[in-house]
């Protein structure tokens, strides 16, 4: 099966300052795939890239089969509906409902009744295990549980790929757990594929099949595996990394 994301010799940049250069990978159907590296390595920045937000000094990003950057405004907005971002901060709105704030993509690009976009609201609040909280505003939830919302957001468009930024940054070790059996979960019963930026080590064992390191100081790509091949057979930079975050 072909990939459903390939990135190919893509440089990025903030003005003229280089963030990363020479990327080339792809992301398989149905895997869960991580950008990890430590902070200041670009893993957000190449999250926004992917997502349409910020053009590439050099190179291109295909959606299948689409060049992102290349695509007119009437096959991007097409291809915008086939992935979710899950941010990192949820950017959850405060004055909506947690029942409002899910049915909002539903109104801007697929609207039906109120009583059909509700039950589809409700339908993912409970796939992520928040079934009583469709009337709650988002400052009455735990952190953990904004992310969850936020998640939730992200599917109601029912989405083949999902972009996932520090979904565990702020959460206690129970509640990242939590998350992290959520995406296995999402992967297992509807299929989804899931890019994940992170640095949180945990997270990665736990739910990456492959892993990707960006090298803040070589600024690019230095290793592309399974999380515990790099553990063991990594360069020794992704060694240290993973050792390193992983110790109490």
């Amino acid at each position: 099966m072909g990939a459903i994301l390939a990135v190919k010799q893509l440089n990025l940049a903030w003005g003229l300052q280089p963030v990363q250069n020479d990327l080339n990978f792809e992301v398989k159907p149905g895997e869960v795939f991580v950008i990890m590296g430590a902070s200041g390595s670009g893993k957000s920045t190449l999250l926004r890239h992917l997502v349409g937000l910020r053009a590439p000094v050099q190179g291109s990003i295909w959606l299948h089969g689409v060049d992102v950057y290349q695509a007119t405004d009437a096959v991007l907005n097409t291809l915008r509906h086939r992935f979710g971002v899950m941010f990192q901060g949820g950017a959850l709105w405060s004055s909506l409902t947690v029942g409002e704030n899910l049915m909002l993509p539903l109104r801007l690009f697929a609207p039906d009744s109120e009583r059909a976009m509700a039950q589809a609201a409700r339908f993912k609040l409970a796939l992520v295990g928040l079934n009583d909280c469709f009337d709650a505003l988002p400052a009455t939830l735990s952190g953990g549980m904004r992310k969850r919302v936020a998640m939730a957001r992200s599917l109601m468009l029912n989405p083949d790929l999902l972009y996932l930024d520090e979904p565990s940054a702020g959460l206690d070790p129970i509640n990242a757990r939590r998350l992290d059996d959520l995406i296995l979960a999402l992967r297992d019963s509807l299929g989804t594929t899931v890019v994940m930026v992170t640095h949180a080590v945990d997270s990665i064992f736990a739910v990456a099949d492959r892993a990707l390191f960006l090298d803040e100081q070589l600024k690019t790509m230095t290793a592309l595996d399974a999380p515990l091949t790099l553990l063991h057979h990594g360069p020794a930079r992704v060694r240290e990394f993973l050792q390193r975050e992983a110790a109490p």
